[in-house]
């Protein structure tokens, strides 16, 4: 699957406006811990950067591009063999500063 946020915008304001990886939620490996987060969070910084939380989108962006540099926590569709709970306890570790790179 990869790295592919999306957002669908409505810069008025007017109705909702919303943030996913390309892929969805991707229902079909739910439960199985395969999954890779990181387009939904990736999602997410462009949902804060609309939001006007432009630091905690930069700390979560900075989280991301740390995780895929580092290389030791990928995915598998990444070339790893992290869980989806391992990525996102990587990054949640990273944002917290517990490992400190961030």
């Amino acid at each position: 699957m990869g790295i592919a946020p999306t957002a669908n915008l409505n810069p008025e304001g007017e109705f909702p406006s919303m943030f996913e990886p390309i892929h969805g939620s991707a229902f079909d490996i739910m439960g199985k811990n395969i999954a890779n987060p990181i387009g939904a969070f990736w999602s997410a910084v462009m949902m804060l950067n609309h939001l006007g939380e432009a630091s905690a989108a930069q700390t979560l962006m900075s989280a991301i591009e740390k995780c895929t540099l580092d290389g030791t926590c990928l995915p598998q569709d990444l070339g790893g063999a992290a869980t989806t709970e391992q990525v996102t306890d990587f990054i949640l570790d990273m944002i917290r500063g517990s490992n400190g790179r961030v």
